[in-house]
């Protein structure tokens, strides 16, 4: 059994190198598009010490999010995978996904339904779209990614479980 004090003075130290790494110039620290921390709190790495604690020296990735949805509540979800099972995956098995979301049109077609717009209608409208066709094309992209799903006829939304997944690759294009 580990010792409460030795294993508090291990995550000091550990905790002191981040920040240390952090501050350096061209270190790892927080993002440079903004504060990586939430309002109060004075370790910028705080998710990245809860993921070490529970995972070890082998590593992972994670996705967590807590996002309020206009007209939908609030999606929260959390996925993660050690670097061994992602470096084993096909990543081949992602093209589809991040294929659907390869085009402009697509892009905004998800920040509307994302924003509260659902129908077929509204949709035509507020992208701009001359057809219902044109529509109708990107829409059977973004479903067969997995990004849109029909909830009643002409009427679409962002499954919960792939809303804080979309907003993280979008993150992730902006550091």
């Amino acid at each position: 059994m580990t010792d409460p004090m030795e294993d508090l003075e291990r995550r000091v130290r550990a905790l002191e190198d981040r920040l240390a790494e952090a501050e350096s110039e061209g270190g790892a620290g927080a993002s440079s598009s903004g504060p990586a921390l939430p309002p109060g709190s004075e370790d910028s790495f705080w998710a990245l010490v809860g993921l070490e604690e529970r995972v070890g020296p082998s590593g992972a990735v994670m996705l967590v999010g807590s996002v309020e949805v206009p007209g939908s509540g609030r999606a929260k979800w959390q996925y993660g995978l050690d670097t061994e099972t992602l470096a084993d995956r096909d990543w081949a098995s992602a093209v589809p996904a991040l294929d659907a979301l390869a085009h402009p049109v697509r892009l905004a077609l998800l920040k509307l339904v994302f924003g509260g717009v659902h129908t077929t209608a509204e949709l035509t409208t507020a992208a701009g779209l001359g057809t219902t066709g044109q529509l109708h094309h990107h829409l059977r992209a973004l479903i067969s990614g997995g990004w849109l799903h029909t909830t009643a006829r002409g009427r679409y939304e962002i499954p919960a479980d792939r809303i804080v997944p979309l907003l993280a690759i979008l993150t992730a294009t902006t550091t």
